[in-house]
């Protein structure tokens, strides 16, 4: 089977046969002309109605991304609406798109125009605060904490404008070192989510920020408007910085408000919240010191009357008289052991002397004394043994013969005859 060639095999050209302009431009009118009228939302951000003409140009804005159109309508339409239709407001235009072949350009051909009301926008809020809360954008725990006392501030608001004023203003005067990095941008109109957009990524980068504040004076509603945008409320929940929203007046609550983390009612209250005061610091510092003073105070004051109490005791008020009866005792105990061991050195001495004239008794100095000898003789192995018989000798045998004072040699002569 083989397929049909549709519209997105392309045209059938080629560098050898290529289309004219005029080809491609009718061509893409054609598709253009397909479309028929549409319905299209936007912000006004410029109005061309000059007097004398029976044309009135707009540009159309999408407040949420970078693209816009120009619109052309009846001068009659335009002044058929009511209020006067002005820049910065948001419409809904029914309008046939339309590719000049001429220009190469492409505009929107509107036959009605509508204002979008004060309900149809709260109404649009509530849907999207309904969406991001549901996301968990809203979320407390979400909610980072400001610093104590940061040391660089990002502001973000108007130029010259009295929100500008009252943070920087109130924020000197409750630290007069406060660091501010401030970039203004347009808060109100088409140009206000791109700038402040563009300004938050700056801050959101700089090292030396640590709180981002974003502020501005109270409004309409449509004034307001660039602060319930999706595209910055989003942008803030993802901010790796801190960031503080100061919008209006205590009324007014964008859904700014809610996604960033901490809201403050007015600019002047912003600069409440992020920097302390240093007088109130001060005399906190100074209450602080009396507290620690009148507590170190109480805490000597009693350890002086625990001191004295201890000293006030027998043990310590006489420390030495413990000392000295122990040392008596010692002397004592001293003195009746070297006693003790006197008498048992006395005692094994007596016993010893007794011992000692009991083996001079018995020994052989003292029978020698009474005039008797000891005979040895040496044997075959060459050892002197006691001569007990004179069976144990023979003639001309060598003979030691011990007495009192001396030994004497003698030699076997003769051997006695045996008893019969």
């Amino acid at each position: 089977m083989s397929a049909e060639p549709t519209a997105a095999a392309g045209p059938s050209t080629s560098a050898e046969n290529p289309w004219p302009v005029r080809t491609v431009a009718r061509k893409v009118g054609e598709w253009i002309n397909r479309l028929g009228a549409v319905w299209v939302e936007g912000q006004v951000t410029q109005i061309s109605a000059r007097q004398g003409t029976n044309t009135a140009f707009l540009t159309l804005r999408d407040p949420s991304a970078d693209v816009s159109m120009s619109v052309t309508c009846p001068m009659g339409l335009l002044r058929t609406i009511e209020p006067p239709l002005r820049e910065g407001a948001s419409v809904v235009v029914h309008a046939k798109p339309t590719f000049f072949m001429n220009r190469g350009s492409l505009s929107l051909r509107a036959n009605e125009i509508r204002a979008v009301g004060i309900g149809e926008l709260l109404a649009r809020i509530e849907r999207l605060r309904r969406l991001l809360a549901a996301e968990g954008l809203f979320a407390p725990e979400r909610k980072r904490k400001i610093p104590f006392l940061p040391k660089g501030i990002g502001l973000i608001t108007g130029r010259a404008s009295a929100a500008e004023r009252d943070v920087l203003v109130n924020a000197q005067a409750r630290w007069p070192h406060v660091a501010f990095k401030v970039i203004n941008t347009a808060v109100q109109g088409s140009l206000a989510v791109p700038q402040i957009l563009q300004a938050l990524s700056k801050l959101d980068r700089d090292p030396d920020v640590d709180v981002i504040v974003i502020a501005r004076g109270g409004g309409s509603v449509e004034d307001l408007l660039p602060f319930s945008d999706e595209a910055l409320c989003r942008a803030v929940s993802a901010a790796g910085t801190p960031v503080v929203s100061a919008i209006g007046h205590e009324p007014d609550t964008p859904l700014l408000d809610h996604v960033a983390d901490l809201r403050c009612s007015t600019p002047t209250d912003a600069s409440k919240r992020i920097v302390p005061d240093v007088r109130e610091e001060t005399q906190r510092v100074r209450q602080m010191r009396d507290r620690g003073r009148r507590a170190l105070h109480g805490w000597v004051d009693t350890q002086v009357r625990l001191l004295n109490q201890m000293r006030s005791r027998p043990v310590l008020a006489d420390p030495l008289g413990p000392i000295q009866r122990r040392s008596d005792d010692v002397e004592i105990h001293r003195e009746r052991g070297r006693r003790a061991m006197l008498t048992l050195l006395a005692k094994d001495q007596a016993e010893i002397a007794s011992a000692r004239a009991r083996l001079t008794a018995l020994g052989p100095a003292a029978t020698l004394e009474r005039g008797y000898a000891v005979v040895q003789y040496t044997d075959d192995e060459g050892n002197l043994q006691v001569l007990r018989s004179v069976s144990e000798v023979v003639d001309g045998a060598k003979l030691r013969v011990r007495v009192v004072d001396g030994a004497l040699g003698a030699v076997v002569s003769g051997r006695p005859e045996e008893e019969r």
